[in-house]
């Protein structure tokens, strides 16, 4: 049972392959599997698909803001924009070093909670949120949430968390400002 949560620990660690890719970065990283498999929704994801994707997510979101929050359209493309371009220097090879450091302390951090799991310490939910927590992958959850309320044309809900959605967004922007700046 243990091996088993380790693995799957390990799985979710692991399958963003760091906070670029994990955000302007989750959402605008770079995903590649190494599956063999012929059902199409489990093929290997090119770069160039995966920018679409990207877009087409973007695209989605402009197109709420402007139904739900369109005096903040001009704040979300700002913002989005400014996530593009901190995400594309994040991924240059001036700061492969930067990117490696930062998966060395992501990994530290991971085996560090694993060894409290693994000594009772945390509890296996606690170890899980804990590990969620460290990806910041909250702004998934808000997006998936929003995209809820647009279907169910819930239009107090829609703005509330497309206003929360800007904000994880400007905040993590700010990470990765400090990150590119270290």
């Amino acid at each position: 049972m243990k091996l088993k949560t380790l693995f799957i620990s390990m799985g979710l660690l692991l399958s963003i392959p760091g906070l670029a890719s994990a955000q302007g970065t989750i959402a605008h990283g770079h995903h590649h599997h190494n599956h063999c498999c012929t059902d199409e929704s489990h093929k290997p994801h090119s770069h160039k698909d995966w920018e679409a994707k990207i877009q087409e997510r973007e695209q989605q979101l402009l197109s709420w803001v402007s139904q739900y929050t369109p005096e903040k359209k001009v704040e979300w493309t700002k913002a989005l924009a400014e996530r593009k371009n901190l995400n594309k220097q994040w991924m240059s090879p001036e700061n492969a070093k930067k990117r490696e450091q930062w998966k060395s302390e992501k990994m530290k951090n991971f085996k560090e909670l694993h060894k409290q799991f693994k000594e009772g310490k945390i509890s296996k939910e606690e170890f899980l949120t804990k590990l969620k927590s460290e990806k910041g992958m909250g702004y998934w959850k808000t997006y998936h949430d929003v995209k809820l309320a647009v279907e169910k044309k819930d239009q107090k809900r829609a703005q509330t968390l497309l206003n929360q959605l800007l904000s994880q967004y400007k905040q993590h922007n700010e990470k990765m400002k400090a990150m590119l700046s270290k």
